[in-house]
């Protein structure tokens, strides 16, 4: 009982007491820390994004791919302007933001580090409206500004050196091979739970962010409630520890407490009318989340 203590106190604290650099994420200013630089996750990112698109396809429909490109456009200058306010505009210096529509039936929208994002148009008949557009490219913005992929692949780089340490100190305490996979095991459900329960709180964060910035570009946060509504209707989420999204019910009152900080920033646009979509969706898959990353990590995979 002894060793298996040293054995979880070592990896506690291997996974605790990780080094990096110490960033505050806009809006939240929660601290993260960051085992790898902007240079290293956007070149990454980049080379898969553009293996993507080159067999993806893009929408036919004009008017909406127009719409995507403009409302992302309005929500990248808005974010864009308020961090060069605040101090923080060298957070996506290197950025370079993309939207795209792509013929893609699921109800889906991701986010790649650096501003690449991609909307299914599947997911356009639940949005039916530009400000609930927003809602959903603020969500993924908001993914890239928090840098979300580097901190789970730094969190991944801080798991694998704690598994590491797990052999070695077991082996120096003399205990039994089979004890030190028990220990394991059990080591390996705890952090697979503490990783999932992360990425909720970086889905959390992300609507949270997400939020703000659709107000920001004038767009009116309150459809928010109502678009989450219409996508609990489309499938149904996993309310698991393992689940790495809030449940609808969750994420829904969230949102509502949020709300007034986020109308704080709202000032309406009058150039920016609503303009319902009409593209017919062929799949009942629950989603908008960010591509998954196990490109990149492993660990840094979303559902």
């Amino acid at each position: 009982m002894k060793n298996i203590k040293m054995i979880i106190m070592v990896v506690v604290t291997a996974i605790l007491v990780g080094c990096g650099t110490a960033t505050k994420v806009p809006i939240t200013g929660r601290t993260q820390r960051l085992m790898v630089s902007d240079e290293q996750v956007l070149s990454l990112s980049n080379e898969q994004y553009r293996e993507y698109m080159n067999t993806a396809k893009p929408s036919t429909d004009a008017a909406n791919t127009a719409m995507v490109k403009r409302v992302g456009s309005n929500l990248a200058n808005a974010v864009v302007a308020y961090l060069n306010a605040n101090n923080m505009g060298n957070e996506v210096s290197e950025y370079q933001w993309e939207f795209n529509l792509v013929q893609d039936s699921q109800v889906n929208a991701w986010c790649m580090p650096g501003g690449k994002i991609v909307v299914y148009e599947g997911i356009l008949p639940v949005t039916q409206d530009e400000a609930s557009l927003a809602v959903v490219l603020g969500h993924e913005i908001a993914h890239a500004v928090a840098k979300h992929s580097a901190e789970r692949i730094s969190n991944s780089y801080k798991q694998q050196s704690a598994m590491q340490v797990i052999g070695g100190v077991a082996q120096a305490a003399g205990v039994s091979s089979g004890l030190q996979s028990i220990a394991a095991a059990a080591i390996g459900v705890g952090t697979q739970a503490w990783t999932s329960g992360f990425s909720r709180k970086q889905e959390s964060e992300a609507d949270h962010i997400g939020l703000i910035f659709a107000a920001m570009a004038g767009y009116n946060p309150e459809v928010a409630v109502s678009f989450w509504q219409r996508m609990a209707s489309v499938g149904n989420s996993s309310n698991s520890i393992f689940s790495d999204h809030p449940s609808d019910e969750t994420r829904i009152k969230q949102i509502q407490g949020w709300l007034p900080e986020a109308m704080t920033y709202y000032k309406p646009s009058a150039s920016q009318a609503s303009s319902v979509t009409t593209t017919s969706t062929t799949s009942s898959k629950k989603a908008v989340k960010s591509i998954p990353l196990s490109k990149l990590s492993a660990a840094s995979k979303k559902n």
